[in-house]
């Protein structure tokens, strides 16, 4: 069983009054504030919570158990429903939600800047020429307007499949068709690099075979500035197991970039036939949750967060569905369409918060200085009624805390 080194980090602390002078032979309580790694979730429900729903009880309840758990979020930029009317963005809406989140301490992500589905259908009124001018616009624009409140976005989706997706027109396939999949890769994270040149940048599929491997690798040795793999999981035909999570991370990690489980998916109904190929043709009117399909889904979600979080290229993991009847009406989430919090979302709390925490008393020598081992994270260092806080890295260096 992994002991997770790859997580944990051991500092020199050089730790000071509020005067500045050395705090000596002193017992204090470390504590861990939040993870680097990312524990992430679709945030769609901050956009209903920080608008329309503003000050609803049900609401409100929804959100705090979302914040409570994670400290990652992916915000909707689906074009279609972002700007269903050209020149009309939804800026506020995505702004508010950002922003609630950032204010407490959570990471956001931008999905996505360029994909073949929910696309904007005005944009086919277009010549292919005048719609990828209007998708880098589209990037720049977006990407500059949430600068500092969103630095990191999966710039395009699915590109695999993009240029012989049949499903129904649209532009974005259109593109891709005439320009080819690595000029329009390179296109569009290019803008998205010269708009925000802090942020992080995904690529994002779900399909996990050596072909996006290929496309990565034809990517890369173009020069295209990939920050970020991401790999969806949407296991609603059931979990994929540690097999085939170990064959994909060694598919991935030989590119040496971070791996992010971008989308997630593991239900806690019945599962959805093995013969559907495409998941968005299971529409059925209902799909209960059930008390042996939550028990199963909080092992397989245990499991995969273990599998995950022992490897070292994995930076975050993010559940898709927060609540159950979101994408496809499945019940996929942690907590209930009521908001009953399911054994899952224990299960990642009990990781988190306690398996994978750290809390304990450390002690200054004669000069102030203590040695701290722990996850990767944040920290408070408190004691006598004063309090500090630090960051935990990897590092040589002594770390400096002042205590006020």
């Amino acid at each position: 069983m992994s002991n997770y080194e790859c997580r944990k980090a051991s500092r020199a602390v050089r730790v000071r009054d509020a005067e500045g002078r050395p705090v000596v032979n002193a017992t204090l309580r470390l504590e861990q504030t939040e993870h680097d790694f990312l524990f992430g979730s679709g945030a769609f429900d901050a956009i209903s919570f920080t608008n329309e729903k503003k000050g609803d009880p049900f609401w409100k309840d929804r959100m705090d158990k979302w914040l409570n758990l994670f400290n990652y979020g992916t915000m909707s930029f689906y074009w279609g429903a972002y700007e269903p009317e050209e020149g009309k963005p939804a800026f506020e809406s995505r702004m508010n939600a950002s922003k609630f989140l950032t204010e407490r301490g959570k990471k956001v992500k931008g999905h996505p800047l360029c994909w073949h589905s929910v696309c904007a259908d005005w944009l086919m009124q277009y010549d292919n020429k005048t719609i990828f001018d209007k998708q880098l616009a589209r990037i720049h624009r977006d990407v500059s307007a949430f600068a500092g409140v969103i630095d990191l976005w999966d710039v395009i989706n699915e590109v695999v499949i993009m240029p012989v997706y049949d499903r129904y027109d649209n532009a974005v396939t259109r593109i891709c068709k005439q320009y080819g999949q690595l000029t329009l890769v390179k296109e569009v994270f290019e803008a998205a690099k010269a708009a925000n040149p802090n942020a992080l940048l995904l690529i994002n599929d779900f399909n996990l075979s050596e072909k996006y491997a290929e496309l990565i690798e034809r990517c890369l040795d173009a020069g295209v500035p990939i920050g970020a793999i991401g790999l969806q999981t949407h296991q609603h035909q059931g979990y994929m197991g540690e097999a085939r999570l170990t064959e994909v991370l060694r598919r991935f990690e030989r590119f040496g970039l971070p791996l992010h489980f971008t989308e997630n998916t593991l239900v806690s109904g019945h599962l959805m036939p093995p013969e559907i190929v495409d998941l968005n043709d299971y529409q059925i009117p209902e799909w209960p949750t059930t008390p042996e399909g939550e028990a199963r889904q909080a092992r397989e979600w245990e499991e995969m967060y273990r599998i995950l979080f022992a490897h070292p290229l994995v930076e975050a993991v993010t559940g898709w569905d927060f609540a159950d009847g979101m994408w496809l009406g499945a019940p996929s989430g942690i907590i209930t369409a009521d908001n009953r919090v399911k054994p899952a979302y224990r299960a990642i709390e009990r990781l988190k918060y306690q398996e994978w925490h750290t809390a304990c008393d450390v002690h200054t020598d004669g000069e102030g200085v203590a040695t701290v081992s722990g996850f990767k994270g944040s920290y408070s260092l408190s004691g006598d009624g004063r309090r500090g806080a630090f960051h935990l890295a990897a590092g040589a260096d002594p770390l400096d805390v002042i205590l006020s």
